[in-house]
């Protein structure tokens, strides 16, 4: 067994240390639980790092990703003098910045209400309401929200008319698609968004808010200057990691609920891509736009993390 050298009060002693063998033995079963989480990593994030090359190849199914001849950068000389691309590439960050700037402050707001409420029973009720949405497929929720708000017999449409309006084609007219999915999408997403910001407001010392109560803060004040100071930390780093996503509009929700109507304003990188790859089979263009989408992601959240350290003194790292 190894031996470790320490100072004591009688001169230096050795103690013997825990080898490798032992430490092995002992957090095996921790090891044992890493194993589907580092296969997925190897599945789904590292191996696919090869298929890279296709990039800057002209894939031929006949040849392989291997043998396909390079074509250096022509895929991205086409993804940039795309007309269609710099459309989606607009929309995607029109849309994933209106969802940021909307669902943080929305999931924040519910958090600090619902931290403010002194009876169990309701608190459980609402936070157990507001999760069932997120488990909901947008497979499934786009259909319901493609009978809820149809112009002829959706239930939104009906209360319109009932009240004198006209009745509003939600899902096929641009003017309103985007504001339908940044609703939507808060709708299915409030609850479970607001999960961490409880978490950090539990953690918060009790004996700050009774010391502002005792110097005469009211319920308001003590959620301004006391919870929402708090809160900062995380709502930075929630912040930073949705910039990093900002060019993944949301591909389950805007599939299913879009049509081409609305591409001027709803077609996205994603459903871009799906419709060139799938569709059409050009998997080598597809390469490009997710390596161009992976270096901007790279680069926002760099920008986003340093910018918040300087300025914010908050940072994920």
């Amino acid at each position: 067994m190894a031996k470790k050298e320490i100072n004591g009060e009688g001169g230096a002693i050795q103690v013997p240390t825990r080898g490798l063998r032992f430490r092995f033995k002992r957090y095996l079963p921790i090891y044992l639980l890493m194993i589907p989480v580092m296969l997925w990593f190897i599945i789904f994030q590292i191996a696919p790092i090869y298929g890279l090359q296709l990039a800057f190849k002209d894939y031929n199914v006949m040849k392989g990703v291997w043998d396909s001849p390079w074509n250096n950068f022509a895929h991205f000389k086409q993804l940039f003098s795309n007309y269609y691309f710099s459309r989606v590439l607009v929309n995607t960050i029109k849309i994933s910045f209106l969802r940021l700037i909307t669902s943080v402050p929305m999931a924040v707001i519910f958090a600090l209400l619902l931290n403010e409420v002194r009876n169990v029973a309701f608190k459980r009720v609402a936070q157990t309401i507001s999760y069932l949405p997120y488990f909901i497929s947008w497979v499934v929720a786009g259909g319901i929200f493609n009978l809820m708000l149809s112009p002829q017999y959706g239930a939104i449409n009906a209360i319109i008319s009932f009240f004198g309006g006209e009745p509003i084609y939600f899902l096929g007219d641009p003017k309103h698609f985007v504001g339908t999915v940044i609703v939507t999408g808060i709708w299915k997403t409030l609850g479970w968004d607001s999960i961490i910001y409880i978490a950090a407001l539990s953690s918060i010392d009790q004996e700050l808010y009774e010391a502002a109560h005792i110097d005469g803060a009211n319920r308001f004040q003590r959620m301004i200057y006391i919870s929402l100071p708090s809160l900062m930390p995380t709502i930075v780093m929630l912040l930073t990691l949705g910039l990093a996503g900002i060019l993944s509009g949301g591909f389950d929700q805007i599939y299913n609920m879009y049509n081409p109507r609305v591409y001027s304003v709803g077609d996205i990188i994603d459903t871009y891509v799906y419709r060139q790859g799938f569709e059409m089979g050009d998997y080598a263009f597809n390469t490009a736009v997710g390596l161009f989408k992976s270096v901007v992601s790279f680069i926002l959240i760099m920008s986003a993390n340093a910018f918040s350290r300087r300025v914010v003194k908050y940072s994920m790292w």
